[in-house]
């Protein structure tokens, strides 16, 4: 699952909606829906995030929500670690090489972790 499918289904979930139906009024087909859901294929675009939000009557700000989940929903990320230290290298490295093995609460505890650092990085302000 990706994040974003996992707002999507939670949406269908809530309102009743077979991944069937929906596909069917939104002119696609289930497959798709379900592989997009499943992070069998890439990132939704904004054409179809739009018609999903509009389709779920969401809030600008649950529509908003919902673009920044697809963004962080690529299901085959590639990091670019060139010009990075050796350091940032090993992580990318170590992640990749062990993300498969990681149960969800290790994941949600380096996700923590990376959040809460960059969130009182930017809450300090610029370093000069």
């Amino acid at each position: 699952m990706t994040p974003f499918g996992t707002k999507v289904r939670a949406l269908r979930a809530a309102r009743n909606i077979s991944l069937k139906k929906m596909a069917e009024d939104l002119d696609a087909t289930s497959a798709y829906f379900s592989a997009l859901e499943h992070g069998h294929r890439g990132r939704p675009g904004s054409g179809l995030i739009q018609q999903i939000s509009g389709y779920f009557e969401l809030e600008w700000d649950e529509a908003e929500e919902l673009k920044r989940l697809a963004e962080l929903s690529h299901p085959r990320v590639t990091v670019d670690t060139a010009g990075l230290s050796a350091t940032a290298t090993e992580l990318a490295n170590v992640l990749a090489e062990n993300i498969h093995d990681m149960d969800d609460d290790t994941i949600e505890w380096i996700l923590h972790e990376i959040r809460g650092r960059l969130g009182a990085k930017a809450k300090s302000g610029p370093t000069h």
